[in-house]
């Protein structure tokens, strides 16, 4: 102990005042260590900052913009109700063939289902586009079939349309007024702003419009040679297995190349000019 008069207080009030300074100091350096991990974004970006992170927000912008438009594949061909309405109406043949013997009760039942898909469409203020389409088509292989009494003929138009698909496809991708790029222009809103504007997006449709031309040009080098055998039970079956998958392998293509493709150039609105003053 000390013999001066009040040694021991004053040594406990510097204590006091040690303990305390050195607690602001841990407090201050936790703070500032808080504030850093926590908060450390508020301090200014240096322009290389500011030009990578607005770089980060551009790339995935245009990604979005991207993968929004190859998502229009899906709904250019009808989507999932389109394929229905393609694919049930030649099962519904075959079936019926093989129940009844008889191409026209074969005939006549697929067109009623044609009809029913239009109606149920119509009733539920869809687009009737595709079911119109399968009508025509349907009514068309049933007046062949009937006309010529063989049941392999109700196959004949859909085999000649799917050449004639894939034939205008390729001259389209030739020509560069790819069919992919036409069909789904104006659902993206770009319009035709891919033949000059956007380069690559021409680019990307001419590649989805031979992936067309090739994927669905298999149906016909399959389902013809069947044809002329008159096997119209094993021509039958396999139009039906044909009908989706490969529609659907040609739609995943589409949409992984117009995935990577740029975003589409909206087209300008002609509606957009005011009118003049009177």
């Amino acid at each position: 102990m000390s013999n001066q008069p009040g040694g021991e207080a004053a040594r406990i009030d510097l204590d006091a005042a040690g303990v305390a300074a050195w607690q602001a100091a841990a407090s201050e350096e936790a703070a500032g260590t808080i504030v850093q991990a926590v908060g450390g974004a508020a301090r200014p970006l240096s322009q290389s900052e500011q030009d990578a992170a607005d770089a980060a927000d551009e790339a995935a912008r245009k990604a979005a913009a991207s993968k929004e438009a190859a998502d229009t594949v899906l709904q250019a061909f009808g989507g999932v109700r389109g394929m229905i309405d393609m694919t049930l109406p030649g099962l519904v043949f075959i079936v019926t063939y093989n129940i009844t013997h008889q191409v026209s009760a074969a005939g006549w039942a697929a067109l009623a289902l044609c009809a029913v898909f239009v109606v149920v469409r119509l009733a539920r203020r869809e687009t009737v586009q595709h079911a119109f389409s399968g009508v025509f088509g349907v009514g068309l292989g049933v007046w062949i079939s009937m006309k010529s009494g063989r049941a392999e003929d109700f196959y004949l138009p859909g085999l000649l349309w799917n050449v004639g698909y894939c034939v205008a496809m390729a001259i389209s991708a030739l020509v560069r007024w790819p069919l992919i790029g036409l069909m789904l222009g104006p659902i993206t809103g770009e319009m035709f702003t891919w033949r000059k504007e956007n380069p690559g997006r021409l680019a990307a449709y001419t590649r989805a419009t031979w992936a067309w031309a090739v994927i669905m040009g298999i149906k016909p080098v399959i389902l013809f040679p069947l044809y002329f055998t008159h096997n119209v039970n094993l021509l039958g079956w396999l139009k039906v297995a044909l009908g989706i998958p490969p529609l659907l392998l040609a739609m995943y293509v589409t949409w992984q190349i117009l995935l990577k493709a740029p975003p589409p150039i909206k087209a300008p609105l002609d509606d957009d000019e005011e009118p003049a003053a009177k």
